[in-house]
């Protein structure tokens, strides 16, 4: 028996959920929005260490570009949605912004609350209603194009839906990969879902001492075992390093963890770090010809010191075969290349990533070429929506993911209403 009839109905009230109903429901149309968790926007809440980075100070091509080859789908969504329209939605709720050096875009507050405040906000005002604790169980195709959904709770019938249900990233949220099996059961191709924005591992027991070293500026590159560079994107990345006890975290290594991740052979892959990107190899080997005769009598880890971390430099100092208490002075030619090699090309071995516990977004999904990004309408089923984490359409650390999710969950929203 069906309790109820609604003109659109939306799977998942995360960051494109929120903003899908949010449209439809103030385009006019009856709009329910499904929820499994007891709350909405667990995600939001957990983003950016409680601060939620919200978007990327850039224009419509920069996000674009930053999610590479796939950046292309993004385009009618960004018109729909922009950057500016973002911030907009945000501080006409409030919320003031800032950006940040990195561009990174914040809420001035800090607090991924009012994000998720503000938007819950606008949902209540937009007449949509929100139902918490209500998974769904079942979706079913009826005659004349419309849909039966079964929750626990009832059976509801709706004209159209939009699947926002992310993906498997963070599982202890609630993402736990269910709508991949509603898209799939009419026919559409996932792309096998793995873990990115995650940290990476590495077989190397002396990384351990260095946890909580940071870098701020590096260069990392993933080779695979013959010194190639990878050919998935994105194999080189720049910008901030952190060393953890398992390996490394830090923008560069989440951005990179997807080719890992993705990689048949993760395991036979390398990692190329460039620890001074401000200095090329013979600025830096004339660095320390200079400092072996002008400081001789300082310890060489003292001298690497006014370059990087000194615990780093303990650890490069063993690993070139020399005692960090070692005298600068005397340091021959063969010693400097092995120490500019040590800085300028360190290699580590991967062992893998930390997985979906730690990533902040999946990689895989609904196929892109099978959903219309004009509308995030399937091409498959026509009254089937989808937006969101759960396509195959992932970005790089910095709000880009969000963005993402945002704009393509307002045009299937926009399009769902309108032709519901």
């Amino acid at each position: 028996m069906i309790a109820e009839t609604w003109d659109v109905v939306v799977i998942g009230a995360g960051a494109a959920g929120l903003l899908a109903a949010i449209r439809a429901a103030e385009l006019g149309r009856r709009t329910l929005l499904l929820e499994k968790n007891k709350k909405p926007g667990v995600k939001i809440l957990m983003s950016g260490g409680t601060r939620c980075n919200l978007t990327h100070a850039t224009d419509n091509r920069g996000i674009v570009e930053a999610f590479g080859p796939a950046g292309k789908f993004l385009h009618s969504p960004l018109a729909a949605l922009s950057v500016a329209d973002t911030i907009a939605l945000f501080e006409n709720e409030g919320v003031a912004t800032k950006a940040e050096d990195t561009g990174k875009v914040f809420p001035v507050s800090n607090k991924a609350a009012d994000v998720l405040d503000a938007l819950l906000r606008r949902l209540h005002r937009s007449g949509a209603i929100l139902s918490l604790a209500e998974p769904v169980t079942r979706v079913a195709p009826t005659r004349g194009g419309a849909w039966t959904l079964t929750t626990p709770q009832r059976t509801i019938a709706a004209r159209r839906v939009i699947v926002t249900s992310g993906g498997k990233s963070y599982p202890g949220s609630g993402t736990t990969g269910d709508g991949y099996g509603f898209c799939a059961q009419f026919g559409h191709t996932i792309i096998p879902p793995r873990p990115s924005l995650t940290p990476i591992r590495v077989t190397v027991p002396w990384i351990t001492d260095l946890r909580g070293v940071t870098i701020p500026g590096v260069q990392l590159r993933v080779l695979e075992a013959d010194g190639k560079l990878v050919a998935s994107h994105p194999a080189v990345r720049r910008g901030s390093l952190l060393f953890a006890h398992f390996g490394l975290s830090g923008p560069v290594a989440l951005d990179v963890s997807r080719v890992i991740s993705g990689h048949p052979s993760p395991r036979s892959l390398r990692l190329e770090l460039d620890l001074l990107l401000g200095d090329s190899e013979a600025e830096l080997g004339d660095f320390l010809r200079s400092e072996s005769l002008a400081s001789g009598k300082k310890q060489l880890a003292v001298v690497l010191a006014s370059r990087l971390p000194r615990r780093l430099c303990d650890a490069l100092l063993r690993q070139a075969g020399m005692a960090p208490e070692r005298k600068a002075a005397a340091l021959s030619k063969a010693e400097r290349t092995i120490l500019v090699a040590a800085m300028k090309r360190l290699t580590l071995p991967v062992a893998g990533t930390l997985g979906f516990e730690k990533a902040e977004v999946t990689a895989g999904g609904v196929a892109l070429d099978e959903v219309d990004s004009r509308t995030m309408r399937s091409k498959l089923v026509p009254e089937l929506y989808i937006a969101g984490e759960v396509l195959d359409l992932d970005g790089p650390i910095g709000g880009y993911n969000f963005q993402s999710a945002f704009s393509t969950g307002w045009l299937a929203g926009t399009h769902a209403a309108e032709s519901a």
